[in-house]
Formats: structure tokens, sequence, C-alpha cells
């Protein structure tokens, strides 16, 4: 019997010939990462571990996104004190504002993440550089304070779950759709512990952004991690990238699955998930009069250059309701500067927008568009559990940019088509 992708990654990770779902490795780690709110935790640990140098400062990430521009005091100094530990052990990879973005935007753009990498951060969505092809799954601060000191971890082994993508999509279907369709089909817990693997001939027509939103919400579906085997796209992505040589791995023909599920695009139109879990799965067109008070376009999930160009498409000429506020964040500096050249920022602004500096912000009811009591927000974002971007009694509703643009300028949640 052959391997799954993640246990071929597992396998090499643990130097071993062969790993079975069930089993405990011990692996090592290609890259370690935390932002500013897990980081402080894990250097706490770090250094009662006593170790006194890290297992390697060129594997390590530390990027403070979270609470960044320093929101308060208490934000300020949890990133003194990243800063100063990444100087003090000479970690290579610290991002300090003007140079950062959103993590798991910022470290494939960088091509610190390559296909074959074995990824722990201490951050749930982790995962989404599963969609280079690499195995990466979030930890708690603690475990990643003794990655930090020896390089290693030990995992159990996941079983996968596939899910084979056929067929084109519809206009204004994009990654994020599918994955939210996924997710309301096996539910929140649907493949807890599970590796979930993407493939299949609707790939060919995915961007690589597309692939992080899909990969990046494999949590949501209680996913250890979410993965799709290299092809021609990303090799390209990776080969103006990477700072290390990449392993492009795939499963094997008779490798074994949980299960598989056939699931064809071209049924899946424009989605909105209603709040409070990401399973309450709806067609867009089945939102009728929700009016909405705040429209957020960003984060780690489509915070990406195709999520803006998507945004601009809809609110080229057009201006936002009266009462809405449409904030955008572009995930990370290079994404924010493309745009600028692109004319994205003009059209934004014209149509009534705000845009923020790269910051994770108001998807975790940070700051920069936090939400009072009673206010209902779409957002591109992952989450929109009780209380996620604000006052436990406010509400989110989840959906893809073009969704998000098109309910700024209706002022309620539409189909794209309602305003063009």
């Amino acid at each position: 019997m052959g391997m799954t992708i993640s246990e071929k990654i597992l396998a090499l990770k643990a130097k071993k010939e062969k790993v079975v779902p069930g089993e405990i490795i011990m692996a090592e780690v290609d890259i370690a990462l935390a932002n500013d709110v897990t980081a402080p935790l894990a250097i706490s640990a770090f250094k009662e571990i006593g170790k006194g140098r890290v297992f390697d400062p060129e594997r390590i990430a530390l990027v403070p996104d979270h609470f960044t521009p320093n929101k308060d005091i208490k934000a300020a100094q949890q990133c003194k004190l990243m800063r100063e530990f990444a100087k003090q052990y000479g970690i290579k990879y610290y991002f300090e504002i003007g140079k950062m973005g959103i993590e798991h935007a910022l470290l494939p753009e960088e091509g610190i993440v390559v296909p074959g990498d074995l990824v722990i951060g201490a951050d749930s969505h982790t995962c989404t550089y599963g969609a280079l092809g690499a195995f990466a799954t979030g930890v708690g601060s603690t475990d990643l304070g003794a990655v930090m000191a020896i390089g290693k971890i030990w995992l159990k082994v996941p079983s996968t779950i596939k899910f084979e993508l056929k067929g084109k999509k519809q206009k204004f279907v994009t990654g994020k759709d599918i994955i939210l369709y996924i997710i309301g089909m096996i539910g929140v817990d649907g493949a807890r512990y599970k590796a979930m693997e993407f493939s299949g001939e609707t790939l060919k027509e995915l961007s690589m952004d597309e692939r992080f939103t899909i990969c990046n919400m494999a949590i949501e579906a209680g996913g250890k991690t979410g993965i799709i085997a290299p092809d021609e796209i990303t090799k390209a992505y990776v080969k103006e990238r990477a700072k290390r040589e990449p392993i492009f791995l795939s499963s094997d023909t008779d490798a074994e699955y949980e299960k598989i599920y056939e699931i064809n695009v071209s049924n899946i139109e424009p989605v909105v998930a209603f709040p409070h879990l990401p399973e309450n799965v709806k067609p867009v067109k089945e939102a009728k009069n929700i009016k909405i008070d705040q429209a957020f376009i960003g984060s780690c999930t489509n915070g990406r250059i195709t999520d803006l160009r998507q945004a601009a498409y809809i609110l080229k000429g057009k201006k936002i309701h009266p009462d809405v506020r449409l904030i955008i964040i572009p995930a990370t500096q290079k994404i924010y500067h493309q745009a600028l050249k692109e004319g994205l920022f003009e059209i934004f602004l014209e149509a009534g927008a705000v845009i923020s500096t790269p910051t994770c912000g108001p998807c975790l009811g940070g700051h920069m568009g936090v939400l009072a009591e009673g206010e209902r927000a779409i957002a591109t974002t992952n989450r929109n559990f009780v209380g996620r971007m604000g006052h436990p009694k406010s509400e989110v509703y989840l959906s893809n940019p073009y969704v998000a643009a098109a309910s700024a300028i209706a002022g309620e949640i539409v189909h794209p088509e309602e305003v063009l």
C-alpha cells in the first residue's frame, strides 16, 4: 500500500521509510513560526527549557501581525519582547512594521516555506502552507517553545480525506466558495485531526491565491492540515521565491484514504456562511434583506492581490452604501504596493472605502474595525464565532471578496450580479 503526500512528508521528517495513520512519530521541523499573540508565551516556554540557543536561527519566523501597528501599550510590549528575542538569538526572519505582513500570506510570498516542508506554527491557520505541498499545522505556544529549542515535534500521523474537485467554476465563484461549501457539507468537525487533501481537474483553474484560501480554512472543518500536491502552477510560484530547495511530492495511486468526496464545482454558487459557525453555509441568493453595518476585505484568508482585484472589479465606478463602513486591508506590504501600482486603491478610495497597512486587525476583533453590539458585518475572513470580530451580540457573515464588495454597495448581503 502506498502513502499519501501527508504521510510521505511525515515519513521523510521522521527519517522512516513509511508511516501509517495513528502512528506517533518524532519529526524534524523545517520552519517554526509565531506571531505577536503567541510568540511571547512560546519565548517564555523556550527560556524555561534553558537551552541557551534556538535550534536554527534561519528556521524560525516571528511576525508581529495581530495587534500591529501596536494598538495599545500591551501590544507594544508584546512586540518589543519579540524584537528583543529575535536580536538576542539572531533570528533571521523577524518582520517589523514596513516589511511585515499577515504571517500566512508573508511566508509563502517570501519563499520561506517551500514544498515538502514540515511547518509548525503557533497559530491555527498555519495549515495555509499546505497549498504549497507542505505539511503545515498549528500548535500551542508551549509546543512551539520546545520546537524553537530542539527543532523537533511529536505528531500523530493523521488519516487523510480526499476531496476530488471536478468541473468549472461559475462566474463569481472562488476558492473561498469551494471551501465554505465543503465545510457546509461535512461540518466544523467533519475532518477532525484529518489531513484534507484537495485534488482533481478543477485545480488547474485555481490560482495559488485561491489554493491558499482553501487550505487556510481546513482548520474550520477540524482538519489537522489542508494540502494540495504541487503541480506546474505551484512550481511556477515557488521558482521565483524559494529560499531553499523544494521537495515535490504527491500521493501514490494506491494510497489509502479514510474517505473520498467527489465534488462537482460547477454546481457551487457564491455562498455565505451565516452566524455563528463556518458550516452554516447558504447560497448568497438565499440571504434576503440582511442589512450590514460593515464590510471587511482582507485577512490571511482573502487579503491577497487576487482578492483585491476581485473587490475592485465590483467597486469600480460605484459608491458604497452610506450606512456601511468598508475596510480593506492588503495582507502584506508587497501586496499593498502591487495594489497601489495597479490603481486599485484609487477605485477603493473613490468608492468610499478605507485602506489599512497590513494587519490581522478586525478579523479577530483586535482593532481597525471592531463591531459594536447589534452590528452586522460581512467579511472575507475565516471565522464567524460569537464575538469573533467584537461584541458578543454582533454578527459576522463570511463570503468571498466579490460578495463582500457587492454587499458594501447595496447595504445588504447580495449576489454580485445585483450591483453590476
